[in-house]
């Protein structure tokens, strides 16, 4: 669910601003999906849970939560989610990227209450945004088929398995009351989508075509940190 929320609009900013350049990696993107009949259903499913469901709790999410209040919220999922960004950077041996998710998880758990003010950001300690996928593409396994997981939302063959051990580096398995384990994670998903409503409006064209687009290159982007070729 938290996927779905973040995957098919993460990058929309890569997108737009390289929309002239996308059209050669568009046709690349078509050639990667080879189920694309299966895809399409799945993302009909997860699009009409999003508009009946998950968007109108996020937007009342978000008309009765005060800003400070969500941002301090979203602050705390993403101190929680430096601990992922850490073993990763690690993994990939990025030793100085993994110094800086160590400084930032003791500074803003400790001086930033639990991670609720990013205080890290304001020392200039600059947060990454890794996972296991980004890892396994770091060790030279290609993305293979584009994948829409129900629920999850895009993914591919090689993001989809490594959502499992990205899994056991956050909280919810070790939280063993299950109503605590739920609630905490539907708020998450909720202010995750709540942070996504502005970017809506980037999306044009096939809906279906555009997110895997931009889902495609945003993972290519992270993958090579950035170092990737503009056709533009």
């Amino acid at each position: 669910m938290r996927l779905l929320a973040a995957n098919w609009i993460n990058g929309l900013t890569l997108l737009a601003c390289a929309s002239l350049a996308s059209l050669p990696l568009a046709a690349q993107a078509a050639e990667e999906d080879p189920w694309e009949g299966f895809n399409r259903a799945i993302f009909r499913f997860n699009d009409t849970l999003d508009t009946y469901a998950l968007k109108p709790l996020a937007q009342g999410y978000q008309a009765v939560t005060p800003q400070f209040v969500e941002d301090g919220v979203h602050n705390v999922f993403n101190n929680v989610g430096d601990v992922g960004n850490l073993a990763n950077n690690l993994l990939q041996g990025k030793v100085h990227d993994a110094g800086v998710d160590t400084s930032r998880l003791i500074v803003n758990t400790t001086f930033g209450v639990l991670g609720f003010f990013d205080v890290g950001t304001r020392m200039g300690l600059a947060r990454s945004d890794e996972d296991f996928g980004q890892t396994l593409g770091a060790w030279g396994l290609n993305s293979g088929p584009y994948l829409m997981l129900p629920f999850f939302g895009p993914s591919t063959l090689r993001d989809a398995p490594a959502m499992i051990p990205d899994s056991y580096l956050g909280p919810y398995p070790y939280i063993d009351h299950v109503p605590t384990r739920n609630v905490t994670r539907g708020v998450e998903v909720i202010d995750t989508r709540a942070n996504l409503l502005s970017a809506e409006k980037m999306v044009s064209g096939d809906k279906y075509v555009f997110i895997r687009n931009v889902y495609l290159q945003n993972r290519e982007f992270k993958v090579q940190d950035g170092q990737v070729e503009d056709d533009f």
